[in-house]
């Protein structure tokens, strides 16, 4: 799912790092599950963070990837998230709303500071140090 289709994560939440469109991230946030609502607040949350989290499971196990998708239902029994593990070859896991304990999200946003105009700005100052600046992105980390 494209990146502009998701939803922003709202400032005002105990997370201070900026994501890339200059609001709060939720990255390094660890969330305890409680009611219904607030379950789906911090999957959703989750959905739209760029970095890994780590579900924590009611019975004991912790699972952690990339949270791809969602189905969310009418409750918790028929919603669930769809998490794609690292360095399992594209293994994908289906966890539902109901096993879930806690959320956890990395402490890096990958996508932190990588905006369109962060990268305009960073192309202007290096214009005006007579640097070289390239309309190529630049290289992964």
């Amino acid at each position: 799912m494209p990146q502009e289709t998701k939803t922003k994560f709202e400032p005002g939440s105990p997370a201070s790092a900026p994501g890339a469109d200059g609001k709060a991230s939720p990255a390094g946030m660890n969330v305890l599950l409680g009611d219904d609502r607030s379950t789906f607040d911090a999957l959703e949350k989750a959905f739209d963070f760029r970095g890994d989290v780590t579900l924590e499971l009611r019975d004991g196990r912790s699972i952690t990837g990339y949270l791809f998708d969602r189905k969310r239902g009418r409750g918790l029994p028929d919603s669930s998230v769809r998490l794609m593990l690292p360095d399992a070859d594209g293994q994908k896991v289906t966890i539902g709303y109901q096993e879930i304990a806690r959320v956890a999200f990395s402490d890096r946003d990958p996508a932190a500071g990588k905006s369109f105009e962060t990268w305009v700005k960073k192309y202007v100052e290096k214009k005006m140090r007579g640097e070289r600046a390239s309309i190529e992105s630049e290289p992964l980390e």
